[in-house]
């Protein structure tokens, strides 16, 4: 069995896995704090980086620090640990979101494949046009299982309910264009006012048919404002969601959507994430849709073949990382 030690460059390594995990508007809303006696890494919430209007009540913000979580994971389990999780270990202190333990590889666990630690260098969302070209069923079939094995659910709507997702995502699209505070914080943490930006190759074209609903990073989407290109006519969409809609759950629901934007990197697969229509209330309970079993959506994945994305800015390590590094070597 391998001894819990931790030099400076693994940690390094560590904790730049976990902020390679998205986050909504790219905020990366976390900060990790070494435990060198447990050995553990607290993983604890950026609340100056949370979204006041567009997330009041951090609800994305948790989705995000349970996809870094996961990186965290596969991160330690790839460099020969076990991870021990805890999600909100204290009650006395709710930034406090999760604790993630080194344990001796030995002890029994969910193995990692290495396929899944390779895709985090690789996943990068992809706003662009994909390819007609179906995602196979067995795929469909194992991105369902990785989900269902973090808590949440999977599914992947047939293409008459697909429109209907879409049309609240652009109503989410449109209500936030109108709305002048949450367009100033969408343009805020589109540019360097959020200090790390997104470069406009980052965010895509418009889609000339109008069907996907892009979202706007520059409150400038307009006819003629930015390029636009023809995107897939029968896109791909998978509903994440999970039973129950507490804190817990939403962390949960942030490791399952990594595992499978992880799986579907390791697939060749691109993924986009539409989430305009889950910040408000009234869309966020339409697009359950009547008639199906009551499970709360999380996120809209939209999957396919095509483009890689450019890569978003990411904090360094030692910018997230408080307290003293263990030492090198």
């Amino acid at each position: 069995m391998r001894t819990a030690t931790l030099n400076a460059a693994t940690l390094e390594t560590l904790v730049s896995a976990a902020v390679a995990a998205p986050s909504i508007h790219n905020t990366q809303p976390w900060h990790y704090r070494l435990d060198p006696y447990a050995p553990a890494l607290a993983v604890r919430a950026a609340t100056e980086r949370g979204l006041r209007h567009a997330d009041p009540e951090g609800r994305a913000l948790l989705v995000s620090v349970g996809a870094a979580v996961l990186n965290l994971r596969v991160a330690i389990a790839r460099h020969g640990w076990h991870p021990v999780v805890r999600l909100l270990p204290s009650p006395e202190d709710p930034a406090l979101l999760a604790t993630v333990r080194l344990a001796e590889a030995g002890r029994i666990g969910r193995p990692h494949r290495k396929e899944l630690y390779e895709a985090i260098w690789h996943r990068h969302s992809s706003r662009f046009p994909f390819t007609e070209h179906p995602v196979p069923e067995d795929v469909r079939a194992e991105l369902n299982e990785v989900a269902h094995s973090e808590g949440a659910g999977l599914r992947f709507p047939t293409s008459q309910e697909v429109s209907r997702l879409l049309a609240h995502t652009a109503e989410g699209e449109r209500r936030d264009s109108q709305d002048a505070d949450r367009r100033a914080e969408t343009r805020y943490w589109g540019s360097s006012g959020g200090r790390l930006g997104l470069a406009s190759a980052v965010l895509g074209p418009q889609d000339a048919r109008g069907h996907v609903p892009v979202r706007d990073f520059t409150g400038a989407r307009r006819p003629g404002a930015l390029p636009s290109r023809a995107f897939e006519r029968h896109p791909t969409l998978a509903v994440l969601s999970t039973q129950h809609d507490r804190r817990v759950d939403w962390l949960r629901a942030g490791q399952a959507l990594e595992h499978v934007l992880l799986l579907a990197t390791a697939h060749r697969l691109r993924a986009s994430l539409l989430h305009q229509g889950l910040e408000w209330p009234d869309l966020r309970r339409a697009l359950g849709g009547a008639g199906l079993p009551a499970r709360h959506v999380q996120m809209l994945i939209r999957l396919g073949y095509g483009p890689p994305g450019p890569v978003s800015p990411r904090l360094t390590a030692d910018t997230v990382l408080d307290g003293e590094a263990p030492e090198a070597g």
